[in-house]
């Protein structure tokens, strides 16, 4: 078990719409909707954490509408969207200021995608019911022990994951330094990984 506290986000395009938090130390999750960068960075100054695992691309692609991150995956067999699609590239460019952000209060940031991460896991997709039965099975205590999470609530809780798998060197970086890495987790059954 890794003492750590590790930072999940499930970010929005916009501040107006909900961005999933999870905040994983041993094997506790707490995860909440919040919306404003201003929340988003104080709630990481409270932290401290080791790592804040991103779901949004923290990069645009130098041409085209694909990185080298985004190809791989999709060589794959993974989905994921083109970065400079409208709306992908708002995200896109919140994702990059608030990166800019946490990364200059000394935190270290990783690019994720949690529905990649739950495939090479073997865990159900987009079942946000069994998702959240899969996070209990893996020994997870938390508010998920208590209520049922919204979607962005659990793909925030996956990116935490992904980056507690990560500080295992149970990960993989796709890309290049120019465009940015994404991060997924090594295949390997769900099952096997106790939090």
């Amino acid at each position: 078990m890794i003492n750590k506290e590790i930072i999940g986000l499930d970010l929005a395009g916009k501040q107006k719409n909900p961005t999933g938090w999870a905040f994983l130390k041993d094997n506790i999750v707490e995860t909440a909707l919040i919306y404003m960068d201003k929340e988003i960075l104080e709630k990481i100054t409270q932290v401290k954490p080791t790592i804040v695992a991103i779901d949004a691309p923290l990069k645009l692609p130098k041409k085209g509408l694909f990185r080298k991150a985004d190809k791989e995956l999709i060589k794959r067999g993974y989905r994921v969207f083109p970065p400079v699609l409208p709306a992908m590239k708002r995200l896109t460019l919140r994702a990059i200021r608030l990166n800019r952000l946490i990364t200059e209060k000394g935190v270290e940031t990783i690019e994720v995608h949690p529905t990649s991460t739950r495939r090479a896991l073997g865990m159900p997709l987009k079942d946000w019911e069994e998702i959240q039965k899969t996070f209990k099975s893996m020994g997870l205590e938390g508010n998920l022990k208590k209520q049922a999470l919204k979607p962005h609530e659990i793909d925030a809780v996956t990116a935490a994951i992904t980056a507690y798998l990560h500080m295992q060197g149970l990960t993989e970086a796709l890309g290049d330094e120019e465009e940015g890495y994404i991060i997924i987790p090594k295949k390997q059954n769900w099952r096997n990984i106790k939090l």
